[in-house]
C-alpha cells in the first residue's frame, strides 16, 4: 500500500501568501518563501503553489516567486495559476516546478490536458478542480458543479463528468477542491472526495476544509483520498507537519516519516 501524503498549499497573491474562506475575504498573511522552507524542514511530502489571481487577471504566473520558493524545497513542487499552453507549463518546469496544475484553462480548452501530458508527462500534469455543491439534478447528476476563475464563474459542468474526462485526457492526478469547505476548517467534503476517488484510477488529492488532525484521518480513510492538502492548519502555526504525520501513523495510516 502506498503511503498517504500531506501536501502544503501556498495560495499566492501579488507575491504574498494569502488565505480566504470559500474563495472570498482574501487576506495577505505572510511570506510564501519563508513558509515553504518551514514546512519542508518539518517533513512535508509535497508543496503546491497557486497564483490565485493569474487566471482571473488574464496574466502569466509570477515565475520569479515560483523560482524563489522552488529553491527552498527538495520535495515534489507543483504550481498552478494562469497556465494556458504547453509553453507556459515548460516555463514553470524551468523555473523549478516538478508538476503543473491546470484548472480554468483546462475547462475552457480540455485539449491542453492531453497536450501537457504528452509534452511533460502524465505524472507531471495535475488537473485541479474547484467544485461547488448544487444538489443532484438532471444537469448535475453528481450534485456538484465545476467553477473557474477562483470560484467567480460557474461552468454548467458536472464535477464527476469532468473528473473522468480529465483522467481520460491524460491527467496524472486530480485535486478535488470543495469551495463550500474551503477555509472553513470544518472538515473536507468527504462525500465529494470519495465519489471521485472511487470513480477514477489516478491519485486524488483532497482539498478544502482541514482544521484538525481528525479531518485528515477521515478524508484519507473514509474519503479514499491519496493525499490531503492543508493550508490554514500550517499557516497559522496551529499544527506542525510532523505532528499531523505522527497522529496519522498512530492511527494506522501509512505515512512517510522523514526522521
Amino acid at each position: 500500500m502506498l503511503s498517504k501524503r500531506i501536501i502544503g498549499c501556498l495560495d499566492v497573491r501579488n507575491g504574498n501568501l494569502a488565505k480566504s474562506v470559500k474563495f472570498v475575504d482574501t487576506r495577505d498573511i505572510g511570506d510564501p518563501i519563508e513558509k515553504a522552507k518551514q514546512y519542508y524542514d518539518d517533513g512535508l511530502d509535497e508543496l503546491v503553489f497557486y497564483d490565485i489571481t493569474a487566471s482571473s487577471e488574464e496574466r502569466d504566473i509570477m515565475l520569479d516567486v515560483v523560482g524563489k520558493v522552488a529553491r527552498q524545497v527538495y520535495i515534489p513542487f507543483s504550481v498552478g495559476g494562469g497556465i494556458r499552453s504547453v509553453s507556459d507549463a515548460r516555463e514553470l518546469l524551468w523555473a523549478g516546478a516538478e508538476k503543473i496544475n491546470l484548472n480554468s484553462a483546462a475547462v475552457r480548452n480540455p485539449t491542453i490536458i492531453a497536450e501537457c501530458a504528452h509534452a511533460i508527462g502524465n505524472q507531471n500534469t495535475v488537473l485541479s478542480m474547484d467544485i461547488s455543491k448544487v444538489g443532484a439534478n438532471r444537469d448535475f447528476p453528481s450534485g456538484y458543479e465545476i467553477v473557474i476563475n477562483g470560484g467567480r464563474k460557474r461552468m454548467g459542468l458536472d464535477a464527476l463528468e469532468w473528473a473522468l474526462k480529465g483522467e481520460d485526457l491524460g491527467a496524472g492526478e486530480l485535486v478535488v477542491n470543495s469551495i463550500d469547505a474551503d477555509g472553513t476548517r470544518d472538515g473536507y467534503e468527504i462525500t465529494l472526495t470519495r465519489m471521485i476517488a472511487e470513480a477514477v484510477s489516478i491519485p486524488v488529492i483532497a482539498s478544502g476544509g482541514a482544521g484538525k488532525p481528525e479531518h485528515l484521518y477521515e478524508v484519507l480513510t473514509e474519503g479514499c483520498a491519496d493525499a490531503a492538502l492543508v493550508a490554514s492548519m500550517l499557516h497559522y502555526d496551529q499544527y506542525k507537519v510532523s505532528e499531523l504525520k505522527t497522529y496519522l501513523r498512530d492511527r494506522g495510516v501509512k505515512v512517510r516519516m522523514r526522521y
